[in-house]
């Protein structure tokens, strides 16, 4: 059996508007600007986790199922990112524990405001191509 540590799972949730503007949080503990989302908890399913964590972060509860658009490996974090191209079903965006501020990002200010590894995300959820996106990095950066 290996002593290394194992892989998390987590999710995110692109948010779009009907102006196809996605819906970044910047976060509290790093100040950095990225989709709102968080590792699974042991007994959730994947759809209950990208509901919970996105409600936690934005005040936004999403309309399911939502489309899975990537799955990216942080290959320094240890961590498989699935993320999903989201409809809000209910709610008003706010901040919380975890989220500074939100704003709706076009695909413009998604790239000046988010590091490439969560900047790449955003733009493959507002893309939704088929099959989805399969990508690494290294916690900032595409690898």
């Amino acid at each position: 059996m290996s002593t290394e540590r194992p892989h998390s799972v987590s999710v995110a949730g692109v948010v779009v508007d009907g102006h196809g503007r996605a819906l970044l949080i910047q976060r509290r503990d790093n100040g950095k600007w990225e989709p709102p989302g968080g590792v699974l908890e042991r007994e959730e399913t994947i759809p209950e986790a990208l509901q919970r964590e996105v409600l936690e972060e934005t005040g936004i509860k999403i309309a399911l199922p939502a489309t899975l658009t990537g799955v990216y490996k942080n290959m320094k974090g240890l961590i498989v990112s699935l993320v999903f191209r989201c409809e809000a079903a209910d709610g008003t965006p706010t901040t919380g524990d975890e989220t500074r501020a939100l704003r709706w990002a076009t695909r413009a200010e998604v790239t000046e405001l988010a590091d490439e590894a969560y900047a790449i995300r955003v733009l493959d959820a507002l893309d939704a191509t088929t099959p989805p996106a399969i990508r690494a990095h290294d916690g900032v950066k595409l690898v």
